[in-house]
């Protein structure tokens, strides 16, 4: 069953595959024991780094959709739904736009109803989140 829990990590710039294992790092100590990984084919994904991360954390399960089809991927409609939340935001600094984003994250995490139907429109068969 899927926890309906949302993990992110702001970053500036482009997110490489060092910020990657720092973000796996982050979700680790977030969530004790095993737990599925469910990720695109993207170059960071497959890296050497990322690899060998993983091969030394077992407890990481990945579970790959095609390497592009934001289609079936529902974490481009969470970002989609965030994104759509801020469409006439104005902020003033990075402060104020990470605040913003916060929020809208905030916002998911109190809808799991939403959340679950960002895995129906990817296509996928879940029936409910458990909430912790």
């Amino acid at each position: 069953m899927l926890s309906g829990k949302i993990y992110k990590r702001h970053f500036e710039g482009s997110v490489n595959s060092k910020k990657l294992v720092t973000t796996l790092e982050h979700v680790r100590r977030q969530i004790p024991g095993k737990f599925i990984l469910i990720w695109d084919r993207a170059r960071i994904h497959r890296s050497k780094i990322t690899k060998a991360y993983l091969q030394t954390h077992l407890e990481i399960l990945i579970e790959e959709l095609p390497a592009y089809a934001p289609e079936l991927n529902p974490e481009e409609y969470c970002h989609g739904n965030v994104k759509q939340g801020l469409k006439n935001a104005r902020p003033a600094c990075k402060n104020e736009m990470r605040s913003l984003l916060d929020r809208g994250f905030a916002r998911l995490r109190r809808r799991p109803d939403l959340l679950l139907s960002f895995f129906h429109a990817a296509g996928l068969s879940v029936r409910q989140l458990r909430l912790i």
